[in-house]
């Protein structure tokens, strides 16, 4: 038997870099924004103990793959011998800050503690999550929040669910490279939940450090610049290298999609404060 589940995108409304740690690793504010936009993964339990990536996804190098690596550290914590054949249909486009990997790996562990039976409480899981990146928690508390720290302390948040055009150059861009980058910017530490509720200050630290290194992400601004009916200004979401905007219209969204040059991948989304992961079909 098996049993699908959805794994969301997210994007960031704002990113702010508010110090640097000494363990190497950055100090940030965001609001993390859940979108209807999901990949579906599959899983059936096996009796053998592997851990089996059946489809989708196979321009990641299984090593390296979040969603294996994710499954084989809840197996490794709960000591079980089941496995799982895995199958991954990818909507969600790579590298690009919206959270697919991070997402996936959420799911996966969210999944087959389910169907593993090993009942390891959120706290636990997001704590196998952490290690394998910053952005695992959000997807397995599944809401829609307020982050700070690295992107571990959250606060849910009620926010408007609003419609979003998110543009991709179809590259990706290191994170690593970003937050070294000698254009990356900081914002101190300037506010608490209650001052960005109306995103005062909605801009990216990472953002100019990511034009840097693709230019192409300029271009996508500027012509977003000129579509009708947006909340904000255009905006890039994470470190790069996907751009967003956003309309309190749907029929302004599908617009301003229908007039995005065919040389770049596009899709409309829904703001969503819940996940459906933890709605499993």
């Amino acid at each position: 038997m098996s049993k699908t589940w959805l794994s969301p995108a997210k994007i960031n409304l704002f990113l702010h870099i508010t110090s640097k740690r000494l363990d190497g690793y950055h100090n940030l504010q965001t609001i993390f924004q859940l979108l209807d936009y999901c990949d579906e993964m599959t899983f059936k339990v096996t009796k053998n103990g592997v851990i089996r990536r059946v489809s989708g996804n196979e321009d990641v190098k299984k090593d390296k793959d979040l969603i294996i690596l994710a499954a084989k550290a809840l197996q490794k914590e709960t000591n079980i011998v089941l496995g799982a054949d895995i199958s991954v249909i990818k909507n969600i486009p790579s590298g690009g800050g919206l959270g697919g990997g991070s997402s996936n790996a959420a799911c996966a562990l969210v999944a087959l503690n389910e169907l593993w039976n090993t009942k390891l409480s959120e706290s636990n899981l997001i704590k196998i999550g952490q290690k394998l990146g910053a952005d695992v928690p959000i997807f397995i508390k599944g809401k829609s929040a307020w982050a700070e720290g690295v992107g571990d302390i959250l606060t849910p948040m009620a926010l408007p669910q609003h419609y979003f055009l998110i543009v991709s150059i179809n590259k990706h861009i290191s994170t690593t490279e970003i937050f070294s980058h000698k254009a990356l910017t900081m914002t101190p530490q300037i506010g608490k939940i209650s001052f960005f509720s109306e995103l005062i200050d909605p801009h990216n630290d990472c953002l100019q450090a990511a034009i840097e290194l693709e230019r192409e992400i300029l271009e996508v601004m500027k012509h977003l610049k000129t579509c009708n009916g947006a909340v904000h200004e255009p905006r890039m979401t994470g470190t790069g290298s996907c751009v967003f905007l956003e309309f309190k219209s749907e029929i302004d969204a599908l617009v301003a999609y229908n007039n995005l040059p065919t040389k770049w991948l596009g899709f409309n989304a829904k703001a969503i404060n819940t996940s459906p992961l933890y709605s499993s079909t």
